[in-house]
């Protein structure tokens, strides 16, 4: 399995993850945070649900909640000054105990699709819910890390949160029990870091994303379909009828699928093209050029001229647009619809358990899990 050599070591205990964080980013943090905690509310089961708010000098801010270890808000100045919240997600817990779209989410262990449901691991077969189309698992089944408590613990002088869980030995399916802890941070320059650490004590999968969905002119302001997109790949997988990759990487060149220079997510959408068809619009995973942490995509929002530029070390990103959104309730009643928001969700290939070709999600006993996701945020004037 190919590991980034930058990140470095560490124990899957919430202590340890959060310390080796803070040496990781402590040049970045020039300023004190502010954190403020609050009740967002109970689950059904009546626990009490804490939301996190890291502000920076500037006014801008994100969310975070114990809950699913969720991405509950994330709130930047647009080309006015004026600050937008740019993530679309819920006012209430009980909307995220049920979340069809996955709004803010913490996906693990597996981020996307296992055809069949189903994977074998040094020589042993294991299944896992058919949550989709009755055929395949989607973001590791309804039991997923993003419908769970979280241990909390926060350091305001680095404006970071970090959650921690334990996913014990057949938990979904998989094998091992997997420690892991995952850490925010918002910085003083608008960005949202996002860095996955863990530990098993058995060979296991590891692949985990942030499923947020962005409107850079606001959360529910509308289509994102003006928004201009760039993604830095070469190639993408193509799927059949039911979303799995062939086990093929093609040329994005001369489909609509070269975001390479940028254009708007609404020029090649309507094509007459058969990878669209099969999923009703942008829904693929993009081979990103490079390795190591690097800047592989950026969007800008038509209205706003808020521009969110992705980091990540992972090989792959899977651009959502939206278009299966359909009337959740969200944030201020707004009443979210198709293409109202975007989710760029950095990953290994969807299916790559099952694909030799792809790079593998395999995490081996006592190996550390480490990755690291950015959004940061800025204005095209």
């Amino acid at each position: 399995m190919r590991k980034p050599t930058w990140l470095w070591l560490g124990v899957s205990s919430i202590g340890t993850a959060f310390r080796e964080f803070n040496g990781f980013v402590k040049t970045d943090m020039e300023k004190k945070m502010k954190i403020e905690s609050s009740l967002f509310g109970e689950t059904r089961e009546g626990r009490k649900v804490t939301a996190y708010t890291v502000t920076n000098s500037s006014g801008a801010s994100m969310t975070v909640l114990d809950f699913g270890a969720v991405l509950q808000s994330v709130i930047v100045p647009d080309r006015n000054g004026t600050l937008t919240d740019v993530a679309l997600g819920y006012d209430r817990v009980e909307d995220y105990e049920v979340n069809p779209p996955h709004f803010g989410a913490t996906i693990g262990r597996n981020g996307n699709r296992i055809e069949g449901a189903s994977f074998n691991l040094n020589g042993q077969d294991y299944q896992l819910e058919l949550n989709e189309n009755g055929k395949n698992n989607l973001h590791s089944g309804p039991d997923g890390y993003e419908f769970r408590m979280w241990d909390a613990k926060v350091n305001e002088a680095n404006g970071c949160v970090s959650f921690h869980i334990l996913s014990p030995d057949g938990d979904q399916g998989f094998p091992g029990n997997f420690n892991v802890t995952v850490t925010y941070m918002l910085t003083e320059d608008n960005k949202v870091k996002i860095h996955y650490e863990g530990s098993s004590d058995a060979d296991t999968i590891a692949n985990m994303t942030n499923h947020s969905y962005f409107n850079l002119n606001g959360e529910g302001s509308g289509t994102i379909m003006n928004h201009t997109l760039q993604i830095d790949a070469d190639g993408y997988t193509p799927v059949d009828e039911y979303s799995i990759p062939y086990g093929t990487v093609d040329s994005v060149a001369g489909t609509p699928f070269d975001f390479r220079r940028g254009k708007t997510i609404a020029q090649d959408a309507d094509v007459k093209d058969e990878q669209l068809e099969h999923t009703g619009g942008y829904d693929h995973n993009f081979a990103l050029n490079g390795s190591g942490l690097r800047n592989v995509a950026c969007a800008i929002g038509d209205l706003s001229g808020i521009k969110m530029t992705v980091m990540t070390d992972q090989p792959g990103i899977q651009f959502y647009a939206g278009n299966f959104i359909s009337g959740p309730v969200g944030k201020k009643g707004h009443a979210y619809g198709r293409h109202e928001g975007f989710a760029l969700e950095t990953q290994h290939f969807p299916n790559s358990v099952n694909v030799l070709a792809f790079d593998s999600p395999k995490l081996e006993a006592g190996e550390t899990y480490s990755t690291t996701t950015c959004y940061t945020f800025s204005v095209e004037q």
